[in-house]
């Protein structure tokens, strides 16, 4: 008898060991996804003020096992509600941000909407042609489940500086701020421009963090905003990956991506990173406010009053991937961008910025069609399209999940597409676009 239980006490110990063994095996994916899932509601409740997290997270086997709770600016994830704990915390003008305290950020700077002739415009009536290209946006030829699946939530066209249309999905209004994820890329680009315009920073400048003491001293701020820099990187969302560690595992997010040796000499391999861009704005932004920099030098001067950049734990803003705004505020970037930085009068960014920063970028590798400097080209460097359907001269903002900001500038057109798309292979934005293009001439 004590034999037996003795066998079996080992046998339950065993178990056990396995068991713990394998959470602390997969515990940097758990906290992935539970991080995810904290981030995800606490943003949706701080800066969109929806209620409904579970329809902004993309398929995934934990789903059904996370639990989330919010108390005051605090909202929790677990498995359960007890395993591999995440906390994120709500902070006025900074959204959320990952972190096992309270993150402390300087007081936000007051953005008014004045300065946005967009902000509060009246909703268009557009032409026939024009509405039906936002119904085929929106899905209405398809079955519900193959609408939900496509699921556009805002469109945005302005022409001519004009709003000319707009529509949005049960749920999202002109109000309702959205995640814009990489889009955040090509608004660093224009808050590079911004630093460049005054003379703080030049894009090759070098020598960049204390600690690179090596060939990395080498890389420029070009080279970060183009990709170039040759630090190692995985854009591969599982386990163990530089860019699941940056987002949800790391406190300083830039100190991270700035750890990473170098793959290649900087300036010869371009490869998609959000850490290059996240490494840029924790070199920049310190000297310029902190986590403050983007609201002082881009949203406060084109009154983009619903415009929220998340910082990390220490206060750099998560530049490529974490800025909110209503899909008109987005729409007001690609104006900015097509009148070339100038807004209200006011030349904003270097003249030429828009046309230096949307050209493809030349190196001798690349693993990226028509990447330029925080935003995608639509003409590649040897002169073919990446879209032949649309301009040459067309050039984008793209976000995970399908956001697109899509400016034209031989038509003086901008388009933003907000949506919750993770299954749906074609978004139908590049099909809209030559739409409202035939439809606006």
């Amino acid at each position: 008898m004590r034999r037996s239980r003795k066998i079996a006490l080992t046998a339950l110990a065993v178990v056990l060991v396995l068991l713990v063994g394998g959470y602390w095996y997969e515990r940097p994916m758990l906290l992935t996804g539970t991080g995810y899932a904290a981030h995800n509601a606490c943003a949706l409740a701080a800066i969109a003020d929806r209620g409904d997290p579970g329809d902004d997270l993309p398929p995934n086997p934990l789903v059904p096992v996370l639990k989330t709770r919010t108390s005051g600016t605090e909202t929790t994830a677990g498995i359960l509600g007890v395993l591999a704990k995440k906390h994120a915390w709500a902070t006025s003008g900074y959204g959320c941000t990952l972190a096992e305290e309270r993150p402390r950020f300087p007081a936000a700077s007051t953005v008014s909407a004045t300065g946005n002739p967009y902000a509060g415009a009246t909703a268009p009536t557009p032409p026939a042609a024009v509405s039906a290209a936002l119904e085929r946006a929106f899905g209405e030829d398809l079955s519900a489940s193959a609408r939900k699946d496509l699921g556009t939530r805002g469109v945005v066209v302005l022409k001519d500086g004009d709003l000319v249309a707009e529509r949005y999905a049960d749920g999202f209004a002109a109000t309702t701020p959205q995640l814009g994820w990489s889009m955040t890329k090509s608004v660093t680009s224009l808050l590079v421009g911004r630093l460049v315009a005054q003379g703080d920073v030049g894009l090759d400048d070098d020598h960049l963090r204390p600690e690179w003491k090596d060939r990395r001293a080498g890389i420029t701020v070009r080279q970060l905003l183009q990709m170039t820099s040759g630090l190692h990187w995985d854009e591969t969302y599982s386990l163990g990956t530089p860019i699941t560690r940056m987002l949800y595992l790391e406190p300083d997010m830039g100190r991270y991506v700035a750890s990473q040796e170098l793959d290649h000499d900087p300036g010869t391999y371009l490869q998609y990173s959000s850490g290059s861009t996240t490494l840029l704005c924790s070199i920049l932004a310190p000297k310029h406010g902190g986590a403050d920099f983007p609201r002082r030098e881009l949203f406060a001067p084109l009154g983009l009053a619903s415009a929220v950049l998340e910082p990390d734990a220490v206060g750099t803003p998560v530049c490529s991937s974490y800025l909110w705004a209503t899909p008109r505020d987005w729409a007001s970037i690609g104006q900015f961008a097509l009148q070339d930085g100038v807004w209200n009068g006011a030349r904003l960014l270097p003249t030429g910025w828009m046309a230096e920063t949307t050209k493809a970028v030349v190196v001798p590798k690349s693993e990226e069609e028509g990447y330029a400097s925080g935003w995608w080209a639509n003409q590649q460097a040897d002169g073919s399209l990446v879209e032949p359907t649309l301009p040459a001269d067309t050039y984008f903002a793209e976000g995970h999940d399908g956001q697109w900001l899509v400016v034209v500038p031989s038509h003086r057109l901008v388009i933003a597409r907000l949506g919750f798309t993770p299954t749906e292979v074609d978004d139908r934005v590049v099909s809209t676009t030559a739409a409202l293009i035939a439809a606006l001439g």
